[in-house]
């Protein structure tokens, strides 16, 4: 086992603890995605069903009884014992339309047709995008929690470990998994807004917050902007929604501007007018 994979695995174990005192010590779930936690725990389901069949190492074994027990207990919290707290209303994101395409792409590409090879390449598949309905929950209610950003944080750099783990195993092992390193790609750019955001506001002592004024100010005068957690929203929701439906699917309500707006990050002035009529409501 090469650094970047010991401290990515770390990184990840960060992040599980972070969350699970977070609800704990706050006695509250405000402003996490039981959706998202709903998802990591499948994740881990069915990637580690090889625990019944080999054993590689006790080190390898503890990880996986340690992040299959964490993912249900946050499930647990958010679902039933902190129930009262979960904001469901803001917790919208349509799973399905993440679990249907990822479970036929892991049918179709794979390395083995077996049931258990499938069920790892879904798991693979699911992990990269299982983060959207967290980060969909931050945009629709235009803050975060410092601790939240902080689980996000160590979460996202736990897959930017792995990313360059798997480029040491290529020079190093002659090893290379294009379908683990796609999705770790995948799963490395949704971060890349927060990063961002993270660097310049949380770690600088600011709350990270959405400023939903001045994003609509920035529209209507075609300005650039930088807005997080959008690009990967327009392909998404404009392909399945059509207009009206998209509206009343993100509960856009004139004349108030909600967050709950993706455009590109550097929008040119010329597509403002599209912008602003298919997916703005200012």
């Amino acid at each position: 086992m090469n650094i970047f994979r010991l401290t990515g695995d770390l990184s990840h174990l960060a992040a599980i603890i972070i969350l699970l005192l977070k609800i704990w010590k706050s006695r509250s779930c405000a402003g996490i995605s039981g959706k998202s936690q709903l998802l990591f725990a499948l994740v881990f389901t069915t990637r580690y069903l090889d625990l019944f069949t080999s054993f590689i190492s006790l080190y390898n074994t503890s990880m996986k009884l340690i992040y299959i027990a964490c993912s249900y207990a946050t499930v647990y919290l958010i679902y039933m014992k902190f129930k009262a707290t979960y904001d469901g209303n803001h917790d919208t994101f349509r799973v399905e339309f993440l679990i249907v395409p990822v479970g036929g792409l892991s049918f179709l590409v794979n390395h083995d047709f077996s049931p258990l090879e499938i069920l790892w390449t879904f798991s693979i598949y699911l992990e990269s995008v299982a983060i959207l309905p967290q980060l969909f929950m931050i945009s629709k209610t235009g803050e975060a929690e410092t601790i939240t950003t902080h689980y996000l944080f160590f979460l996202g750099l736990y897959r930017a470990l792995y990313l360059v783990n798997w480029i040491w195993r290529y020079y190093f092992e002659g090893f290379f998994d294009l379908i683990a390193v796609v999705a770790g790609v995948v799963q490395t750019v949704l971060y890349c807004d927060f990063f961002y955001l993270y660097v310049t506001k949380v770690l600088k002592g600011k709350k990270l917050s959405l400023p939903a004024a001045q994003i609509c100010a920035s529209l209507m005068d075609g300005s650039h902007l930088f807005f997080p957690f959008d690009s990967v929203f327009i392909p998404l929701y404009l392909f399945f929604f059509p207009k009206g439906e998209y509206m009343s699917t993100l509960n856009l309500k004139p004349p108030m501007f909600d967050v709950m707006c993706w455009c590109p990050v550097f929008v040119p002035s010329a597509d403002m007018e599209f912008l602003i009529q298919n997916v703005c409501w200012c």
